[in-house]
């Protein structure tokens, strides 16, 4: 694959960018939130040592340039309150994955939306993919309603496809295509 780079991007409301071990606190912060964490593939932080452990996950894949999350900061503060990014890319088909998690203090205000909406964006614009998807556990209705906000469709629901925190989930797919998302902006 050819290196993926994952530049400063904005919305009226966030700067999205690469995480540093700077923001391990604002990490810790919403992922030892075991509601945040619900539906995720992986566990509550325990500790500021686990978010510096995924901080440093985080930090090789942008030095190895493979896709990865970029970190969403409040413009007002420059607090860390989440991360949206791609869980991977098919350089063949040109399809790319979205995953995106968020502190509970900022759910139900619209910030998850905006960022999803610049990395859709970002993925048809800058990294000319034809699809772009995301998958939710069933039970997920508020990561769902994103998906149905920044104007993914319902594909279907994948049985039992992940195995997760000693289950296994089923999964609802949905999608957007390149020609419906310029249809639309």
């Amino acid at each position: 694959m050819e290196k993926f780079y994952q530049p400063v991007l904005e919305t009226p409301r966030l700067i999205l960018k690469k995480i540093s071990l700077e923001d391990a606190e604002d990490m810790f912060e919403y992922a030892r939130d075991s509601e945040v964490t619900k539906y995720v593939s992986w566990e509550y932080h325990k500790s500021i040592e686990d978010s510096v452990k995924f901080i440093n996950l985080l930090l090789s894949k942008y030095a190895n340039s493979e896709p990865s999350d970029w970190g969403l900061y409040l413009k007002e503060n420059g607090k860390l309150i989440g991360t949206c990014g791609y869980v991977f890319i098919d350089e063949k088909n040109m399809t790319g994955e979205i995953g995106y998690v968020l502190g509970k203090k900022y759910w139900n205000k619209g910030f998850m939306t905006e960022a999803v909406k610049k990395v859709i964006e970002f993925g048809f614009k800058k990294l000319n993919l034809n699809r772009i998807q995301a998958r939710c556990k069933v039970e997920n209705i508020p990561s769902e309603r994103v998906m149905q906000k920044v104007g993914m469709k319902f594909e279907g629901i994948l049985r039992e496809t992940v195995f997760i925190k000693g289950r296994f989930w089923d999964m609802k797919m949905y999608s957007i295509l390149k020609r419906e998302y310029e249809l639309n902006n």
